[in-house]
């Protein structure tokens, strides 16, 4: 289901364009692209991550048309994502060789490689910088070679290359957390074939990484708040970093990652989330396993990652009557441009249907059949 276009008389919807355009214009002021791309960090990572498509040009850029609104921004990239061609599929990428800016773990104090606060509102206070107002690009040149400076002064002249296991391994080798089996089967691709329900994991992993990230917030709190999981989950461990996307040699299959194509880096957040939940043992002796959600999406965000590892767990836990836990109502429900599509559509004129509605209201009120 889509609804996309209004159809009107055509000058009338040629003046409602023009003054579209004169509301983002009335300021006489406009916004660069690479100023919303730099600036607007956050709500450049939310669209492509919505919109499937890594992209921070073309998502500063859509940005910039829909006057800042998420929804019709992840609307714009998404219908000129249907546009491209499919010439590649990537090769498979392994999480344990990305480049890591942030990598924090709220399950234990002491993990290998440490604890990476990297850059974060979390440890900030919430109070308005009034200095922003006066933030000029002189300011703006004068910190970063300051910075620049300092950091230089810090950096040892040799920087090693660190391995760092992922967390969720400690509970593995004390036999806490059970070894998955290795699953190569070849996911399937929701943006070329419509989602069937029961839906794989490769399907529903795709549907909440590119969901709407407020709605894949709320069903994550909903969850969590005893709508759907009986135990509080916590964060295993929450990354931010690069990863690097390679592709096979076009003219045959590469035996190994070195003789793939380089194509160049995504910036990813993962999370990794325990849920303990109880289990019947030898004997009907009541037990706890340690079961665990994941969440990837692009950029840095974080809050939709943790939240989409919640229902990642909730989803593969099935409860009878359980919103959350049901993957029809969650996946069809969270996703922005059919969400916002099917809400802006009440706008389009209904003039025959509510008539008819009328019609029948009359008729009952005045006791006819």
């Amino acid at each position: 289901m889509a609804y996309v276009a209004v159809k009107g008389g055509e000058a009338a919807i040629a003046e409602s364009i023009k003054r579209l355009r004169y509301e983002r214009l009335r300021e006489r002021r406009t916004i660069a692209v690479k100023a919303i791309r730099s600036g607007l960090r956050a709500l450049v990572d939310r669209v492509m991550s919505e919109a499937s498509l890594y992209a921070k040009e073309l998502a500063a850029l859509a940005i910039k048309q829909a006057e800042g609104n998420p929804e019709e921004a992840t609307f714009l990239l998404r219908a000129y994502r249907s546009t491209l061609p499919r010439k590649y599929y990537s090769r498979l990428t392994s999480m344990g060789s990305m480049f890591v800016e942030r990598r924090i773990s709220a399950a234990f104090k002491d993990i290998a490689g440490g604890q990476l606060l990297g850059a974060s509102a979390d440890y900030t206070h919430r109070l308005l910088d009034f200095n922003l107002e006066k933030e000029t690009s002189a300011n703006v040149r004068a910190w970063l070679a300051a910075f620049q400076r300092e950091q230089e002064a810090e950096k040892p002249s040799v920087m090693p290359r660190v391995e760092l296991p992922r967390v969720t391994d400690i509970l593995r080798s004390e036999g806490l957390l059970r070894h998955m089996q290795q699953d190569d089967t070849a996911p399937r691709d929701i943006t070329r074939q419509s989602m069937t329900f029961p839906a794989e994991r490769s399907e529903r992993l795709q549907t909440l990484t590119r969901g709407e990230s407020g709605a894949v917030v709320a069903l994550g709190y909903a969850a969590i708040r005893g709508y759907g999981l009986a135990a509080h989950p916590t964060v295993a461990a929450l990354v931010v970093g690069r990863v690097a996307i390679t592709i096979d040699y076009p003219l045959g299959a590469c035996d190994s990652d070195d003789e793939a194509l380089y194509l160049g880096q995504v910036r990813v957040t993962e999370v990794d989330a325990i849920i303990p939940a109880a289990k019947k043992g030898p004997g009907g002796k009541q037990e706890i396993e340690i079961r665990l959600g994941y969440g990837l999406c692009f950029g840095q965000n974080e809050s939709k990652a943790i939240a989409m590892s919640v229902l990642d767990y909730c989803l593969e836990h099935p409860i009878p009557d359980s919103p959350v836990h049901d993957e029809e109502f969650v996946l069809t429900h969270i996703d922005s441009v059919e969400a916002s599509g099917f809400i802006s559509h009440l706008k389009l004129p209904h003039y025959v249907t509510f008539q008819s509605e009328l019609d029948a209201a009359r008729r009952i009120n005045r006791g006819e059949r």
